[in-house]
């Protein structure tokens, strides 16, 4: 096999727990290697994640930026117009990072739910993806990523969750969930 080097595309999906903890321990390897992390969360932005405080750490070689107002409401209502100007705004800004040259790894966060609550164009993703600099890598994450982008990553994961605390009345643990 020859010995090809480029950015990857790679998508965390499925329904089990883990898939921007993975994504930010890639991040965390990233840095470890000299390079410079962009995580993009497009949804999350009412909470206060422990992440966010551990990422300060790394100044400028780690930024994670909070993009959305929180939770969104999905279901048969249309998505709140104020949440999808916030998540074109998130995607926008991703595509400057991904074109800019100044990171290399740009992560986005929980961006497949904003896609599947048809709230951002998979096919203005799919595109802006295969625009993206050579050797940036790129990880998306969220549940139920679009078969376009599959389609298009180079690596796919797909967690899949076989037990869960809050099965069992546990409820969200700090540090381990937030």
């Amino acid at each position: 096999m020859p010995d090809i080097r480029r950015g990857l595309i790679i998508v965390n999906t499925g329904p089990g727990k883990g898939k921007t903890t993975a994504a930010m321990g890639t991040g965390l390897r990233a840095v470890g290697q000299g390079m410079r992390v962009l995580m993009l969360q497009f949804i999350k932005g009412s909470w206060q994640y422990g992440e966010l405080d551990a990422v300060k750490a790394f100044g400028d070689k780690f930024v994670m930026k909070q993009m959305g107002r929180g939770f969104v409401k999905v279901g048969a209502e249309k998505p709140d117009a104020e949440d999808v100007r916030m998540v074109e705004e998130a995607w926008a800004e991703a595509e400057r990072a991904i074109q800019s040259g100044d990171w290399d790894l740009v992560i986005l966060d929980e961006i497949n739910y904003a896609i599947s609550y048809n709230m951002l164009d998979p096919a203005k993703v799919v595109e802006g993806l295969k625009k993206k600099l050579e050797m940036v890598h790129v990880i998306l994450t969220g549940r139920n990523a679009h078969p376009a982008i599959v389609e298009l990553a180079d690596t796919v994961t797909e967690m899949k969750e076989l037990k869960h605390a809050y099965q069992k009345g546990v409820l969200a643990q700090r540090g381990i969930e937030y």
